[in-house]
């Protein structure tokens, strides 16, 4: 608490001084906007790029920035689904956008690849209250436009931190909220120097208990972003990072125990005592550190042509801590021994498992543009070493003093080099030609107990191509195809030997925007091979397990739009009704392989339905009614009813009240967040299970089933108060 105060203190005192020696006058005309914005050009789609993408800017992203992690305040995007563990959007969140899950969400910030290279995962919870340096967003649906990192297979989210600023300013938000939830912010900015350099900062501290039981997140992190700016040169360096700790909630709960126990309970850390007593250890939780650095060069070498250069380097540390129930001894490399004449070859144990990782390479661009032509290439080369390995705290039935102990241990590596040319060209006053051509190549090495020996290279060829039709000023419409191929992750070669991805996108939209509205329709064919859909399992780390389904595809059709119908009401809604189908699957039941015929992929609802109304009775007051509607889906692919999770309707109110002031603070605002305002009983996620038993009836095999979910809190608040100065 006392850092805050100082820092705080330190915020005041350097926009004071800013304020008083800075001029009111501005340097030039440079845009901030434009500058800023190259450093994500060679990733982000505009009205000229005939794909689907949707932004969301810092002001909208703002409204409901009151803890919750990114995945949530992107939920009422079109085909979004959002779930969290913990129930409450704080700590462990997730996305899927098309049915494709966030492994098949290629991420990057400023440009900079942010999945984890091995895992796929985008890990928000390591980079708790980033929303709040994060200047916009764009989210593009489907393989979208050339992007660093891992290949994107349901969509690509790029996101630009905080662009500059010519004039000094801070801020300081506070915000509390049901379970126990509150997060604290102070945010400054020196302004343009000598309008020249600036220097931003944010800390950022949350904690909720979580709508699960014993759900709780402590997370921290900071942002520190110095800018150089100088006509057409444009200096970053970056540093950013967080430290979580979160008390695991991703076992999910099945329906016997929601029936005895409530949909809250959390089965993490549960074990029995000597005498029979449920426990639950106090330290069955996830840490984790990871911190970012970067560093832009961005510049304008005359009207033509600009470039920019990027470096970047990340280091992640951390571990999770379980209490294990009856485990084997032997795979944990632990020689039972007798103690009181009673040899065991199993045991209660306590272990962790450790991640030390670096993540660091290159990115570059370039672009050429003149009034019909725009040419953009570029690429990266990146590197990713990750250290796993395992230690056994505590043996029940052993003598403490063999432990710590050290179980297992695997070195991995990941090299991925890239590099793209895209292109757009006006060729008459209707027509606009699109082209966008990737090389890559990526080789991975591992060689652990689950994963076995690794040692595999991939080179891709990714193209893309389109066309789009201006029709008049107002509307156009576009086609566009693309290729993408996409390795396999870490955890799919420890559930097998997986095979590369391929797909092929067929966009087809049409878009219109006039004064108060704006309408956007896109149609899509998705036709993959091989696709890695998820089974519906998990891991013993609660990580899902995913396999090669042969041929499949994604066919549907968005459609979202913005209407202010009136002078004080606007209405944003959205829909995405879709197929989403394994092509003649085949499956391992009761002991033989049956022919299913065309199922269901898994975690892919047919019906996604978002809206927000806005009313504004007087310019500074803003009030939202949120509805979000999910269809049913099933959580594995051979639709059975035992894996069918429910579909589901939620509420939400966000009222907003922004105050200017006149002496001391800019303004004051006021957020309010009422969730699932009907106390609406829903789970978004879960998971779905399959084993056979062969020992009941002696001769035969029975597939045996079995499901669990993730209950979301029912209705719950959050309030926040911003002051801006």
């Amino acid at each position: 608490m006392k850092t805050h105060f100082l820092f705080a203190g330190f915020c005041l005192s350097a926009i004071s001084m800013q304020a008083q020696t800075q001029p009111n006058t501005k340097k030039d005309t440079i845009s901030s906007e434009t500058l800023d914005e190259v450093l994500v050009q060679a990733v982000r789609a505009t009205n000229k790029t005939p794909i689907a993408y949707s932004n969301l800017s810092k002001e909208e992203l703002a409204k409901r920035n009151l803890g919750q992690d990114i995945p949530v305040l992107m939920n009422f995007m079109p085909s979004v689904v959002s779930t969290t563990d913990a129930g409450n959007g704080v700590g462990y969140t997730g996305i899927r956008v098309r049915g494709s899950d966030g492994t098949r969400i290629n991420v990057t910030i400023n440009g900079i690849p942010y999945n984890d290279a091995e895992s796929h995962g985008s890990f928000w919870v390591n980079m708790p209250d980033f929303v709040s340096s994060v200047e916009n967003l764009q989210l593009q649906r489907g393989v979208g436009t050339s992007t660093n990192g891992s290949g994107a297979f349901g969509a690509s989210l790029n996101l630009l931190t905080d662009k500059f600023s010519y004039d000094a300013n801070g801020e300081i938000a506070n915000s509390i909220g049901s379970f126990n939830t509150r997060k604290h912010t102070a945010k400054f900015s020196t302004g343009l120097v000598n309008n020249t350099f600036e220097l931003t900062g944010r800390l950022s501290n949350l904690y909720s208990d979580g709508y699960i039981d014993r759900a709780s997140s402590k997370l921290n992190s900071y942002f520190l972003q110095g800018t150089f700016v100088n006509e057409g040169t444009l200096l970053k360096a970056l540093v950013f990072g967080g430290n979580e700790k979160t008390y695991q909630a991703w076992n999910g709960l099945e329906q016997k125990d929601i029936d005895k126990y409530g949909r809250r309970f959390n089965t993490s850390g549960m074990y029995y005592d000597n005498e029979g007593n449920m426990q639950f250890y106090d330290n069955e939780t996830d840490n984790y550190k990871q911190d970012h650095y970067q560093l832009h060069w961005n510049e304008k070498w005359n009207s033509n042509w600009n470039s920019n250069v990027a470096v970047h380097y990340t280091k992640g540390f951390g571990y999770f801590e379980n209490y294990k129930v009856d485990e084997t001894l032997a795979d944990y490399n632990i020689m039972p021994i007798a103690v009181n004449g009673e040899t065991n070859e199993s045991s209660d144990l306590i272990r962790r498992k450790y991640l030390d990782n670096q993540f660091y390479g290159v990115t570059f661009s370039a672009q050429y543009n003149t009034d019909n032509l725009e040419v953009l290439f570029g690429g990266a080369a990146n590197r990713y070493e990750n250290d796993h390995f395992g230690e056994v705290l505590w043996v029940r039935s052993q003598p403490i003093n063999q432990f710590k102990q050290k179980y297992y241990s695997d070195y991995s590596t990941k090299n991925d080099i890239n590099g793209f040319l895209k292109a757009s060209y006006i060729f008459n006053e209707q027509w606009i030609l699109f082209g966008d051509l990737q090389l890559r190549n990526v080789a991975y090495k591992a060689n652990g107990n689950e994963t076995g020996l690794v040692n595999d290279t991939f080179n891709f060829f990714n193209p893309k191509a389109g066309v789009t039709y201006k029709m008049n000023d107002a509307s156009s419409a576009y086609f566009s195809y693309a290729r993408a191929n996409r390795e396999p992750n870490r955890s799919d070669y420890e559930n097998g030997n997986p095979r590369p991805e391929k797909l092929n996108d067929f966009e087809l939209g049409w878009r219109y925007a006039s004064q108060k509205l704006a309408v956007n329709v896109n149609g899509y064919y998705m036709l993959y091979k091989d696709q890695l859909v998820l089974t519906g399992a998990l891991n013993d780390v609660g990580a899902a397990l995913r396999e090669n389904s042969g041929n499949s595809y994604r066919l549907g059709i968005e459609i979202d739009g913005s209407w202010q119908f009136a002078p004080k009401w606007l209405i944003n809604p959205n829909i995405t009704l879709s197929s989403n189908k394994n092509i003649d699957y085949k499956a391992q039941i009761d002991g033989s392989l049956v022919h299913l015929g065309n199922t269901n992929i898994s975690f892919s609802p047919n019906v996604i339905v978002g809206n927000a109304l806005t009313f504004s009775p007087v310019k500074q007051l803003n009030l939202t009614w949120l509805t979000k509607f999910v269809g049913e889906q099933y959580m594995g692919n051979t639709d059975s009813d035992a894996s069918k999770l429910d579909s589901y309707l939620t509420n939400d109110i966000n009222v907003v009240y922004k105050m200017p002031l006149k002496k001391w603070f800019q303004s004051v605002s006021f957020n309010l967040l009422a969730n699932n305002i009907f106390n609406v009983k829903y789970i978004s996620n879960g998971y779905y299970y399959t084993y056979d038993d062969d020992w009941s009836n002696p001769g035969t095999v029975q597939t045996i089933e079995g499901a669990g979910y993730y209950p979301q809190a029912q209705f719950n608040i959050l309030g926040g108060v911003t002051l801006k100065f």
